[in-house]
């Protein structure tokens, strides 16, 4: 989500700095501006994002179009550069440590924060007909703890580490599957598809996962154009995220 944000608002002319942590971890990784931790740079539909180690790599990446990404968990760099809006799109399920003074302007994504109080505006995440409202008060609605329905399909379409260890894949993003395919090992422990379609996301190989940990993401609709752009869910929350700038900073 937060790629997606950061594209629609990287397009809208906004300078954007996006902070990630030392191993993100992504399932859309072909869409995920933090691979370029990993990478050195990476480019979602046309935008390219590159890692920088200092402040000034930050204005320079600006003067040169494109989106710079630091490593700084705690978002300290937003005391040095002090912006005009900060977006939580950690979409921890609740507040990691955001308030409304880190910012004049604090946007924060899905559950876990209250419109007013930890940030000026909560942009509603679950899919369904509240999907990207602008909320001024009160909270997103709370996790469902299920994936949301792509052509009523929910949990069979995520991919889950069987065991804990490290991932390793036999297909990749883009490939086309059956039910029961093998798509890779986590410890010797198979990881099969439990439907048809497309893998829209898979993590990096080799990172050590955990039990239950979400490793991977099967499309139903099996367009593999559809694991190269961002999605509409994305594009709907950055839409009410440069809503909620424009009803700030528009006059």
């Amino acid at each position: 989500m937060a790629s997606g944000v950061a594209w629609r608002l990287h397009k809208g002319g906004f300078k954007i700095l996006l902070t990630e942590i030392e191993r993100p971890i992504a399932v859309r990784r072909k869409v995920s501006f933090c691979e370029a931790v990993y990478d050195g740079q990476t480019v979602v539909e046309d935008v390219e994002a590159i890692l920088v180690k200092t402040l000034d790599d930050v204005y320079m990446a600006w003067d040169n179009k494109k989106i710079p990404l630091l490593v700084d968990p705690q978002c300290e760099s937003r005391l040095s550069i002090k912006p005009d809006v900060l977006v939580d799109a950690i979409l921890a399920k609740k507040n990691t440590g955001t308030h409304l003074d880190d910012a004049p302007l604090v946007i924060a994504l899905g559950p876990g924060f209250e419109a007013g109080k930890d940030a000026h505006f909560v942009v509603e995440t679950n899919r369904g007909h509240n999907l990207g409202r602008l909320l001024t008060g009160g909270s997103a609605e709370p996790n469902t703890g299920e994936p949301g329905s792509i052509q009523g399909i929910t949990t069979d379409r995520v991919l889950r580490a069987p065991a804990e260890g490290p991932w390793q894949n036999n297909l990749d993003i883009g490939d086309s599957v059956k039910r029961q395919d093998t798509v890779g090992f986590v410890n010797g422990a198979t990881v099969k598809a439990q439907i048809d379609g497309v893998i829209r996301g898979l993590i990096r190989p080799d990172i050590i996962v955990t039990k239950g940990l979400k490793i991977g993401d099967i499309d139903p609709r099996g367009k593999k154009g559809f694991c190269f752009t961002i999605s509409e869910k994305a594009r709907a929350i950055g839409g009410a995220v440069l809503e909620g700038i424009l009803r700030s900073y528009g006059d």
